[in-house]
């Protein structure tokens, strides 16, 4: 929204009589009509880039070949897509207790690890920060998108979460390619224990890596402190969506993806593109209150395995 800077209007005095005299003679001159104050228009981005274009073209094309295969789904999980009670304990169990990428590992690749049950407990407050690159009216659809998601985790969690301007503790970056390579100083000072193979990741980008969330979290209570979203301002439409939707209901607390969950976003295969029915129920599980941070998976299960029966109906 545009900023307006407000006019000042100065009143002088002048004595008694000689404004009866004025008065006397002649009607008052007409009061001009005041002159609107300046309105400050937006920057127009810089120039795309070279390197920016090329990938918005690769983005585009991966978008169209997934959704030439029927992938990329925005329903939430059709007749096709049946789960039971069992297929929600495993899917919960192994997307919430392991995660997709080892510290001591993510340098080299990817390397699955168990975790403990490790969940938000303070209130997110979530700064959405935009490279120059990206466009007025495009700035605008994605606060919408993430403000709305925002909303629809928290109804699904029960925990707060809302966009703030100050004293952030989640936040989440747009930015082309060009604009991704200068964030390590900003990411340093968001996430303390940012480690340099975590910062590479981020500002060197393999653009097979569609975006990626960072969490940190303390050891001590697995609880989320910070969370950092990065996301290309290249993609496309849908895929721009989808990156919103996974990696900001992975931050809640459910770090991990299985080839056998489905219908979810918590998977591999690119064939839900937004969150599902059954990721839903992921979520609404990760914060009941009969689970807790720190949980291991064998004293999580039977909780789990209670919960998932009585929210699906208990149709093993």
């Amino acid at each position: 929204m545009a900023r307006v800077r407000g006019g000042i209007l100065i009143w002088g005095w002048a004595p008694l009589a000689a404004l009866l005299a004025l008065a006397a003679c002649e009607a008052a001159p007409p009061v001009p009509d005041p002159v609107p104050p300046p309105v400050e228009l937006p920057a127009a981005p810089p120039p795309e880039t070279a390197a920016s274009a090329e990938l918005r073209a690769y983005f585009a094309q991966v978008q169209a070949s997934l959704l030439s295969q029927d992938l990329l789904r925005t329903d939430l999980g059709g007749e096709d897509a049946p789960f039971t009670d069992r297929n929600l304990t495993e899917n919960f169990l192994k997307i919430a207790f392991y995660q997709e990428y080892d510290r001591a590992a993510l340098a080299s690749g990817p390397a699955e690890s168990p975790t403990p049950l490790t969940r938000w407990t303070k209130p997110i407050r979530v700064s959405l920060q935009f490279g120059p690159s990206v466009a007025p009216a495009r700035r605008a659809s994605d606060t919408a998108r993430v403000s709305s998601f925002l909303t629809r985790l928290s109804q699904l969690t029960g925990h707060p979460i809302s966009l703030v301007d100050a004293n952030p503790n989640y936040f989440i970056h747009i930015a082309s390619v060009d604009e991704r390579a200068a964030l390590g100083p900003t990411l340093a000072r968001e996430l303390s224990d940012v480690t340099p193979a975590q910062l590479a990741s981020v500002t060197t980008m393999d653009r097979n890596t569609y975006c990626q969330v960072l969490t940190q979290s303390d050891p001590a209570t697995s609880t989320y402190s910070t969370a950092v979203v990065v996301i290309p301002s290249e993609h496309a439409d849908l895929m721009r969506l989808a990156c919103i939707h996974e990696e900001l209901a992975q931050s809640m607390g459910l770090p991990n993806d299985s080839n056998a969950a489905r219908p979810s976003i918590f998977n591999d295969d690119e064939e839900y593109a937004l969150l599902t029915r059954q990721d839903e129920l992921m979520l609404r599980m990760l914060y009941h209150p009969s689970l807790r941070p720190g949980m291991t998976e064998a004293l999580a299960r039977p909780i789990v395995q209670s919960l998932a029966a009585r929210l699906t109906g208990g149709e093993s």
